[in-house]
């Protein structure tokens, strides 16, 4: 549902969070431009992070496909009538740019008071009084997260989740806040000027899902973390995996049966030592993906290949 048709974004942001805050709002029917300074573009696609990792040119086209790039020359003085032209149909602001950037273009502070104009306008910053950096492994070592993730493991060397996830979750609090702001904006026909942070926004999603009592009561291995056999990943006999998500008993029946398992409904839960998940690994170890596509195929027990 294009829920936000008719709403124009400025999106001056890059890398991350901003460009995914956009992408959010885009998705959701706004009209959201892009705009890049036409020699540095976006890291993503132009110097270090872009040299140094292959993804991060795809994660651009993903998270800005949908929107309209427009490339000025952030130094030239038509470039300011241009940003002009802009605000004056935008309705929010993902600001990203450097303060003397802003001031020349004219998409400062007091140049959009002075405008009263209804506009949303938020900043993304990494944390409240924070004055040193901050990245995304930072944000959910800081807010106690990440300690879940290496729960039970000993290697010397780690590697990082498969997912931004601290950045993830701020790019999208980033659009609720910006929204939060147009409305507010509507009301009080007044700019309204946000600024969100990485730390709060991951901190305030994340948190809730590894409670202050869960800590204090040392309860770090739960259901999406694997402390139950209905709930994990499998590896198959031709070196793929499957991902068994059989929690209801009317899933975990289901699968029981269909691979000709014995083992009763009450013990999915089983956690006290590795006996069911050695049963459930054995018989997955004798399926190839050709066969677990076909028992995803006949049957409904939220079983999947990954």
């Amino acid at each position: 549902m294009e829920l936000l048709k008719g709403k124009v974004i400025l999106d001056l942001s890059h890398r991350l969070p901003g460009p995914l805050a956009g992408k959010v709002l885009a998705d959701m029917g706004a009209e959201v431009i892009k705009v890049e300074d036409q020699k540095f573009k976006d890291p993503f696609i132009h110097g270090l992070f872009a040299e140094m990792d292959p993804s991060f040119p795809h994660w651009y086209e993903e998270l800005n496909s949908n929107k309209q790039i427009l490339r000025i020359d952030f130094k030239d003085p038509a470039s300011k009538e241009k940003m002009q032209e802009l605000l004056a149909r935008a309705d929010g602001i993902i600001m990203g740019l450097p303060p003397k950037v802003r001031d020349f273009l004219g998409v400062d502070q007091a140049s959009l008071e002075k405008s009263k104009r209804p506009i949303s306008h938020i900043e993304l910053f990494s944390k409240k009084n924070l004055t040193r950096g901050m990245h995304d492994l930072n944000a959910m070592a800081d807010i106690g997260i990440l300690k879940l993730y290496v729960e039970g493991l000993t290697s010397d060397i780690i590697d990082p989740p498969f997912l931004p996830v601290a950045g993830i979750t701020f790019g999208h609090k980033a659009a609720t806040d910006l929204i939060a702001g147009m409305l507010k904006a509507h009301e009080t026909k007044k700019t309204q000027f946000i600024e969100s942070y990485l730390y709060e926004a991951s901190e305030e999603i994340l948190g809730p899902f590894w409670p202050k009592k869960c800590r204090e009561q040392g309860i770090s291995k739960t259901l999406h973390n694997g402390r139950y056999p209905c709930y994990s990943i499998y590896k198959l006999k031709d070196g793929a995996y499957a991902a068994l998500a059989a929690v209801e008993e009317k899933f975990w029946q289901r699968f029981c049966e269909s691979t000709g398992l014995v083992i009763e409904a009450d013990l999915r839960f089983h956690h006290q030592d590795q006996s069911i998940f050695k049963q459930v690994s054995a018989k997955f170890l004798s399926l190839s993906s050709s066969d677990v596509r076909q028992l995803i195929a006949n049957n409904d027990m939220c079983l999947s290949l990954l």
